[in-house]
């Protein structure tokens, strides 16, 4: 995947209609990946809104690029639209669940397992140091982990180790942006120290 460098001009792409939110569902959003990252962010699924724009984590009210910001992983305050400047910075972006929904509770528990599977095989052939998961309930789904906590889990994905956090949704009224700030900021502190 190519890398587009902090010079280039990004344009936002135009709110999606109504009809541009119905098509959405037959949309993938394409992994942002590159090989040896130092994080693999992992949503769970995409949003109508994000599949419309096609940039991850794209519906307002999402908190995941406030957060990221705020955690010191970018040097501004990213734009969906900018989410291939992260490559140049060692992180990326997939989802376990490539479905687009309105909801994640619209997805079976067969399609996290088959998430999982499919992510074990995105690791194995990018090597990311970490992939950090943006939705606990999605890791403890996929890889049969119900008790699982947040942050720096025991098991490993391959040569990759593992880390759990809230989801960033709007719609996650259990952890809010300052939670998930210190949270990211714990992923990032011991991805710069390691």
């Amino acid at each position: 995947m190519s890398v587009t460098h902090a010079s280039c001009v990004t344009v936002p792409p135009p709110k999606p209609s109504k009809a541009d939110l119905a098509a959405a569902v037959h949309k993938i959003v394409p992994d942002l990946v590159a090989p040896n990252l130092k994080v693999l962010f992992c949503g769970i699924n995409p949003g109508l809104y994000t599949a419309a724009i096609g940039h991850h984590f794209g519906r307002p009210g999402n908190r995941f690029w406030p957060a990221l910001h705020g955690a010191g992983f970018t040097p501004r305050l990213f734009k969906p639209w900018d989410e291939h400047e992260l490559l140049e910075l060692g992180y990326g972006i997939t989802n376990m669940v490539e479905r687009t929904t309105a909801a994640a509770s619209e997805l079976a528990p067969e399609e996290y397992v088959a998430g999982g599977q499919r992510l074990t095989r995105l690791v194995q052939r990018y090597t990311p140091r970490v992939v950090a998961f943006l939705g606990i309930g999605a890791y403890r789904s996929a890889f049969g982990r119900p008790g699982a906590p947040l942050g720096l889990q025991p098991e490993w994905l391959e040569q990759s180790r593992l880390w759990a956090l809230p989801s960033p949704s709007g719609l996650n009224a259990n952890h809010q942006l300052p939670d998930l700030v210190r949270l990211l900021t714990e992923l990032r502190t011991w991805v710069d120290a390691a």
